[in-house]
Parts: C-alpha cells; sequence; structure tokens
C-alpha cells in the first residue's frame, strides 16, 4: 500500500508564501507552503530544525478560495532540498483563531 493512501486527509498542493516563528520566538521568517491537508503542512525554508520542534505559522494564500490559517504546529520531518533549502513537514496541532 501507498504511504499516500493511508493518509485520512487529501493533500492539496498549494505554491503560497507563509510565515512561520517558533513557539519560544517573537520573530517571523518567511517560508514557502508547498502542500496543505486537514491535519498536516509541508513548507520550504532555509532553516533546519529538529523533529518535535513546535511552531506557529501564517498561511495566506493567493486565491478566494481558500481562506487564511494560523495554527500552532509539531515538525515530523526535514528533508533537505538539493537549492540548500529544506523541505519541512509538520502536523498540525491546533488552529488558531
Amino acid at each position: 500500500m501507498q504511504y499516500d493512501e493511508k493518509r485520512a486527509y487529501m493533500r492539496i498542493s498549494i505554491d503560497s508564501e507563509m510565515r512561520y516563528r517558533l513557539v519560544d520566538s517573537t520573530e517571523f521568517h518567511a517560508a514557502r507552503c508547498s502542500s496543505l491537508s486537514g491535519s498536516g503542512v509541508s513548507f520550504v525554508t532555509t532553516q533546519t530544525f529538529d523533529e518535535g520542534k513546535a511552531m506557529e505559522i501564517n498561511l495566506t494564500p493567493q486565491n478566494e478560495i481558500t481562506p487564511a490559517l494560523t495554527a500552532f504546529v509539531e515538525v515530523v520531518r526535514v528533508s533537505p532540498l538539493p537549492s540548500g533549502e529544506f523541505e519541512i513537514a509538520a502536523t498540525i496541532k491546533t488552529i488558531k483563531g
């Protein structure tokens, strides 16, 4: 069975700017969100993080269909990219709002 078939929520590919901050920091950083589902998010950034790191994300899609999202997430996977950036996969813990 493919890993994607075990997902509880459908993953939506998006290409949208987002901001994030570690929960123990007030400084936000820019990233590029690549996918979103009901339980998780993937984004690309220049920083790497340890698994289990908690952060707040702010996603404002560039379309009228997808609403803005502010959520607290936990890093579950970090994958280095050939560009020198990192793809971060995180589980959505709570949605702020």
